[in-house]
């Protein structure tokens, strides 16, 4: 999982990449780039765009922690070991921004706001909040009016060429098929922004989901107002939308299976091979409609490309769904089976139970999987745990689990269809070297070896366990099935115990 592929001494024989020598001498001005997206972005713009001039990173203090020592923590992070190996020199082009798009004007100086002003041709804005319980305030601070934010900024900037907007596939939950163009929300965007300057906080959340229906949660909501506000700055400004579907672990960059978080399916299968998830609320036949982080990254970096050449201007905002729509299509149950699959070779470690989980699309059925299989053994090993005096942690664990299901219980019951005509084109007009270099090739990913990356790489890189613990993790896990194999009988003859005692009973009342 470490071994790196040169994509610039491959340039130096081939043709050379006409993307990557756009970016020579520019300076790019990215927000988000603390999250899965943004990482991978800053790193392919050094690795595979080395003659860019700078980029400009805006991160905001969390925690206790400077925007400087976050800053610092990414660049140690395993992704950005090929830059150290091969071009240390390049992470010399990072300069950080301690802003937040949550604050007016950013909350930046006004000496950087300058230099943004002077230097900055292309903009990637990827910083919103993905908490999917986030209140609407929340939500529409950073999402939405963070958007505007960063317009605003940017309609000084003197050398603009392109503004890529980071949206979401999901975006218009109201629509059966959502192709690549912006869908005016009911509501004016701009007042939904002003909403807190006339109703306190406990008035905004009782009318919450009466102002949001039919979207299921404020993220969804805020991106597509944030799409309005966008398209309301087009054509003044190069603004273009990219819109990915649930993003995924890494093809293969920067390292095949990178991840940094374990929401949605990652998070999915990892709790089910600990052992802790037994049931998902899913509808199995449904298409999981996912996409690589390369290769989302790959495609917005192509995006912001072609809108900064581009001479003809379209009527309205350009909009690019960053989704496989059918090109390989593979539905939630094969995505469960290959994930338990490639488990079962390389197993966690810490395993609770051993991994049996299942789909299910009927409410009763899961319901009755939960209480039996999540909740009462979590709170049979919080009460042994609290007896020996010990740490107790399976009922908060079950109830992350809890609140992850139920956010996520949307999209899996739901199948979505997303047309990507235009990213396709825009795929298939790139050259050569290009297409190499910046792929979005679906239909070429081994979906074997891709969930074998993505069990190893959360493994590896979210839960922090060395792989050369998986042959011991093999021996648990074969202790595990014969553990299994004796609940499963206990069980069985507790039922027929229980037929036998009332037959027994009925036999002698007759």
């Amino acid at each position: 999982m470490t071994n790196f592929v040169d994509f610039n001494q491959v340039e130096s024989k081939m043709e050379k990449s006409v993307i990557s020598e756009f970016f020579n001498g520019r300076s790019v001005f990215v927000t988000g780039s603390t999250g899965l997206m943004g990482k991978v972005l800053v790193w392919k713009l050094l690795y595979s765009c080395p003659g860019i001039k700078n980029i400009f990173v805006l991160i905001r203090s969390k925690r206790g922690k400077s925007a400087l020592l976050r800053y610092q923590e990414i660049i140690k992070a395993p992704l950005f070991d090929s830059i150290r190996k091969t071009n240390k020199s390049l992470l010399s082009k990072l300069q950080v921004v301690c802003g937040d798009v949550g604050l007016d004007g950013l909350g930046i100086t006004q000496e950087i706001k300058e230099r943004l002003i002077s230097e900055v041709s292309i903009v990637f804005h990827g910083a919103a909040t993905l908490n999917l319980d986030a209140s609407l305030t929340e939500a529409i601070n950073l999402n939405t009016s963070g958007t505007l934010r960063m317009l605003e900024l940017c309609s000084e900037m003197k050398n603009l060429e392109a503004f890529v907007h980071f949206s979401t596939a999901f975006c218009h939950v109201d629509l059966d098929t959502l192709d690549e163009e912006v869908h005016k929300s009911t509501f004016d965007a701009y007042n939904i922004m002003r909403l807190p300057s006339w109703l306190n906080e406990n008035s905004i959340k009782m009318v919450t989901p009466h102002l949001i229906s039919p979207h299921p949660n404020t993220y969804t909501f805020s991106k597509r107002l944030a799409e309005d506000v966008v398209s309301d700055f087009y054509p003044q400004l190069p603004v273009v939308i990219a819109r990915p579907s649930i993003v995924t672990p890494a093809l293969k960059e920067p390292l095949p299976g990178w991840v940094d978080n374990l929401n949605g399916p990652t998070g999915i299968l990892a709790a089910g091979g600990k052992g802790v998830l037994r049931s998902v609320l899913c509808n199995s036949e449904y298409t999981a409609e996912a996409v690589p982080v390369d290769f989302a990254i790959n495609a917005v970096i192509v995006i912001a490309w072609k809108t900064a050449i581009s001479k003809q201007k379209t009527n309205v905002v350009p909009v690019y769904n960053l989704t496989q729509h059918n090109l390989n299509p593979m539905t939630w149950d094969v995505v469960m089976a290959k994930g338990r699959e490639e488990t079962m070779k390389n197993p966690f470690e810490l395993m609770l139970w051993y991994p049996t989980g299942s789909l299910t699309s009927n409410r009763f059925i899961h319901t009755y999987k939960v209480i039996c299989y999540h909740w009462i053994p979590a709170y049979l090993i919080d009460g042994i745990l609290f007896l020996l005096g010990q740490k107790r942690f399976m009922i908060r664990v079950q109830q992350k689990i809890s609140d992850g299901l139920r956010v996520l219980q949307y999209f899996t019951l739901r199948n979505w269809d997303f047309t990507n005509d235009r990213l396709l084109a825009l795929r298939d007009s790139l050259s050569e070297v290009d297409r190499k270099t910046f792929s979005i090739d679906f239909e070429k990913m081994d979906m074997d070896i891709y969930f074998r990356n993505c069990i190893l790489g959360a493994r590896q890189y979210c839960l922090k366990e060395d792989p050369a613990s998986i042959p011991k993790a093999r021996k648990t896990l074969k202790v595990l099935y014969v553990l299994d194999l004796v609940v499963i009988y206990l069980k069985y003859a507790l039922v027929a115990w229980l037929l036998y005692k009332v037959y027994k009973t009925f036999s002698a009342v007759v």
